[in-house]
């Protein structure tokens, strides 16, 4: 009698049991209400990925799933103003978000590692509500959203951190210490703070439109840096000895400071070899004097335009390509005339002018304070002109590499 019973029983559990791990392990979960939801309660792993559907509304809760082997992806779901997890920690592939008009509130209490975060067209999100704090991922975007901080996600190494065009993005400040692809932070709040207390070394970095930002453990950048259009009044690197200048990019990484109207000071006390160009231009509030105590080789280009005083480099050796530097202010190119042709060995312009410019090569002249001497070069006039567009970088070396 009692087999009779237990048979039945058990042929019911054992359905149930399919049933679950069949949910729970499909490739594809698709949620497109609350209701599909609660159906992956009861997996503690989602072997797959997991599908917010566009037809999604209201709130949706995944409660009960620990790790997502796949993404978690959400697109295009207009009616959709909360998702939330209190037991995802892990999603071990892409976490992506896009277009959601009306998502106001993302919660995931005990997230903590993801493969990549990929976030877009989010502008009613406003802040996260990450308790336990991303501290693993590869790759992080993050654009055009309402987000004024990123609290939640704080990083100890990652590829690629991009974060851009965020409007009311205020703070953002981690702990990360390795970014091996890309650093790019541009087109956000006026007013952000950028805190890298522990940054150490970067592949390529990118600030643009930020107020302030702190790097004061960099060390070396093995690509291209750039501070474009920011409003931070100082720019301080006081352990940055190396740019560009790496076996793996053919030291052809590049340093641009350009079009940071209010920047009055530039210290990189450190600096010893850039692999690529140096690039100094149209920062208008920029006047006192430029000094690089320690700089002893440039691989590619010189290139400082402005109202600056006379530029110091005591312990310059070598400057592979061309060589410019123009100031309304009146400058002393007395020792720079005579490196032309040795340590200098591309065209070479230095002078007070009324009209400096950015990347002028060909004939120069040198005007110093009671005499004045002309070089001309092998080449004609070449542009020392810094392109923005390449991959977002900062700066695209060869074009300002001087002829010999």
């Amino acid at each position: 009698m009692f087999a009779q019973k237990l048979l039945p029983a058990l042929a019911v559990f054992g359905a149930a049991a399919a049933q679950t791990a069949s949910v729970c392990s499909q490739a594809t979960a698709t949620v497109n209400s609350a209701t599909d939801a609660t159906a992956l309660a009861n997996c503690a792993t989602i072997a797959g990925s997991v599908l917010i559907g566009p037809n999604a509304a209201g709130s949706i809760q995944l409660d009960g799933p620990q790790q997502i082997t796949g993404d978690l992806i959400c697109t295009d779901a207009g009616g959709l103003t909360s998702l939330s997890s209190s037991t995802i920690g892990t999603i071990g592939g892409s976490f992506t978000l896009n277009n959601l008009t009306l998502l106001s509130t993302l919660g995931m209490s005990t997230l903590k590692s993801v493969k990549t975060i990929n976030w877009s067209a989010l502008p009613a999100l406003s802040q996260l509500a990450f308790t336990a704090v991303v501290t693993k991922a590869t790759s992080v975007t993050i654009q055009n959203t309402f987000l004024t901080s990123l609290d939640g996600i704080n990083l100890q190494s990652v590829a690629t951190l991009d974060v851009n065009n965020n409007n009311r993005l205020k703070t953002f400040s981690t702990q990360i210490a390795n970014v091996t692809s890309l650093l790019s932070i541009a087109s956000n709040g006026q007013a952000l703070d950028l805190q890298f207390p522990n940054l150490v070394w970067a592949a390529n970095v990118t600030f643009r439109n930020a107020s302030s930002v702190s790097i004061p453990s960099l060390t070396v950048v093995n690509g291209s840096m750039g501070f474009y259009g920011n409003y931070l009044t100082s720019i301080a690197a006081p352990n940055l000895t190396s740019v560009g200048y790496t076996a793996q990019n053919n030291r052809q990484g590049s340093l641009a400071i350009v079009a940071n109207s209010k920047l009055e000071n530039i210290s990189f006390p450190l600096l010893s070899t850039v692999g690529g160009a140096f690039q100094i231009a149209n920062n208008s509030a920029l006047s006192t004097a430029l000094s690089f105590p320690a700089l002893t080789q440039v691989s590619g280009a010189i290139d400082f335009s402005g109202n600056f005083s006379t530029p110091t480099m005591p312990q310059l050796q070598n400057v592979n390509g061309g060589f410019n530097i123009q100031s309304t202010a009146q400058i002393d190119c007395s020792t720079f005339d005579k490196q032309k042709g040795g340590i200098i060995q591309g065209s070479y312009t230095c002078k007070t002018t009324a009209n400096a410019q950015s990347g002028v090569g060909g004939t120069g002249s040198s005007t110093t304070s009671g005499s004045t001497s002309s070089s001309t070069s092998k080449a004609a006039a070449v542009s020392y002109g810094v392109s923005e567009a390449a991959a977002g970088l900062s700066v695209l070396g060869g074009i300002l590499g001087m002829l010999l």
